[in-house]
Formats: C-alpha cells, structure tokens, sequence
C-alpha cells in the first residue's frame, strides 16, 4: 500500500512536472526571457533608478521640477557638488584617476600588500586555531573565553596602542587588519567542527581511524562552507581594517587617499576611494560565493 501512494505521488509529481514545462513553453518568448533574467533586471533596474536620482539632486532636476508646487522651499533639493559629488563626476573623476594620471594605483597597491598579509596571517591563525578548538575539548575550555572577548570588543579601539607598538608603517596595517579578519575564521572554524554529525565520527572511530583521518576525511570537508561563510566575513572586516588603518597616519594607500580628498573637500575622489574598495570586496566575495556553489555539491541533501 505503501508503495502505490508513494508510486501516485510520484505520478503526480512527474505530471506536475510536465504541465509546469508546457505551460513554460506556451508562455511568449519576452515574458520567458525576463523570467531567466529577472534578478539581473531589476537589480539593474533599481540601480539606475538610483543613479538618476542621485544625478537629479547635483543638477538641479528636481528642485526645477517641483518649484511650481515648493516654490523657494525646493531649492533645497539641489545641493552642491562639494556635499554630494554625482555619478557623472565621480566617473569622470574615476577615469582620470585609473587612466589619465594614473594616481590611483600606487595607492592599491600599497593598500593590496597590507590587505593580503594581513587576511593571509587571519586565515593561517584562525582556522587552524578554530579547529583544534572544535576537536579537543580542553583546548577549547582554554580559548573559547578569549575569542568571545575579543568578539565582543571593537577591535579598532586596539588601533592608538596598535601605533604605539609598530607604529604607523605596513605593520600597523597588517595587524589591524588580522585582528578584525581572525575572528569570523577562528569562530566558525570552531563552530564547524562542532556541528559535525558525531555519527559519522563514531562510526569512523569504531573502524579503527585515528585522529588524524578521522579529520582529514570527515571533520576538515563538513567544515569547508562554515570555512568559506567565514571567509566572506573576513573579507569585509579586512576591508574595513584597510581604510581605519591608513586613515590612522598612513601617507599612502586608498584609505588615505579618503582621508586626504576629503579634507580638501574633493567629494568626487572620496568617492572613488569607497566605490573602489566596495568594488573589490564585492569581487572577491563573489569569487568565495562561487566557491561554495562548487562546494555544496558535495553536501547531501537535507
């Protein structure tokens, strides 16, 4: 009996399927083509619609267009450049700092050697530390406590006394970047390990495996997405630690170049200088994204 209801749900389940496809395919060829499109549409959408109203405060379209109904008061609504910049200067600003005076890649540069060992040092430290304090117990009775203080506390207060000890150089930056970017690594390393089915490791242990095939086969690829999850963390904090740094006393990189334009009131390269790191966080975060796509494959079901 059991076998024909289940044998009828998937009759049905199947004819479902068909008539889903068919009705598909009856649909006109725009209205199919939008719905494969649709999250890119009106993201881009929306994105636009933005755009042309951020434009319309710095030319003036909407105080224009509303003075018949605002009178004096909608002159409020067209602000200067020097508060708000708009997207066409800011892209002409971005066109003459990447390709006319070329100024702008000395200072990624100088920020991307600081970003990348200070995220490199939080990912050798702090997956390795989550995971042995996942996996032995009494270690992590010991540094459980200090990883939830250190969680706790606004890492960027440590930044006066972080300039005391290494000063303001390459050190400053790779070690307020480390300590923004080890915790989200080292907690869900911990958390990674702690989550594993204890089935498997039972089962695994009874068979005679030992520790250390016990978590090269079962506890380091469970472990692997909380890995990634913390990995996309860490790329923004490391962000984050990028532009307090250099703002701190830096003389170059992006997050001084910020500093720097917006003392001067250049709203237009402040700007830039955001975008800019906002455009490569969102890159290497895709790049872990499409990492853990591939990675899920491997996940069974739940």
């Amino acid at each position: 009996m059991t076998d024909a209801a289940d044998g009828g749900r998937n009759g049905m389940s199947s004819t479902g399927l068909m008539r889903a496809a068919s009705g598909e395919m009856q649909m006109p060829a725009t209205l199919r083509w939008y719905l494969a499109h649709e999250r890119a549409i009106l993201g881009t959408l929306v994105v636009m619609l933005f755009l042309i109203g951020w434009e319309g405060l710095e030319r003036g379209w909407w105080a224009d267009a509303l003075r018949p109904l605002l009178g004096a008061s909608a002159e409020r609504l067209r602000l200067k450049p020097i508060f708000i910049s708009s997207p066409t200067l800011i892209a002409a600003a971005a066109f003459r700092m990447f390709f006319v005076t070329g100024e702008i890649w000395r200072d990624l540069a100088w920020s991307g050697v600081g970003y990348v060992l200070g995220l490199g040092l939080a990912i050798v430290v702090g997956i390795p530390l989550g995971l042995a304090a996942g996996w032995y117990r009494r270690f992590s009775y010991a540094v459980e406590p200090l990883l939830s203080a250190l969680n706790a506390t606004p890492q960027v207060a440590f930044l006066p006394l972080i300039v005391v000890w290494v000063g303001t150089g390459l050190g400053e930056r790779v070690l307020i970047i480390f300590l923004l970017a080890v915790l989200p690594l080292a907690i869900n390393a911990h958390a990674a390990v702690r989550t594993t089915d204890p089935r498997l490791v039972k089962v695994a242990s009874s068979l005679g495996a030992g520790d250390w095939r016990l978590f090269r086969t079962i506890i380091l690829p469970s472990s692997v997405p909380f890995l990634l999850a913390g990995l996309r963390l860490a790329i923004g904090r490391g962000m984050i630690g990028v532009v307090v740094g250099e703002i701190y006393g830096s003389a170059a990189g992006v997050g001084a170049m910020i500093n720097q334009a917006g003392a001067r009131f250049q709203t237009d390269k402040v700007f830039v200088g955001v975008l800019t790191i906002v455009a490569v966080g969102v890159v290497l975060v895709e790049i872990v994204q499409r990492i853990e796509r591939r990675v899920d494959v491997w996940r069974a079901p739940a």
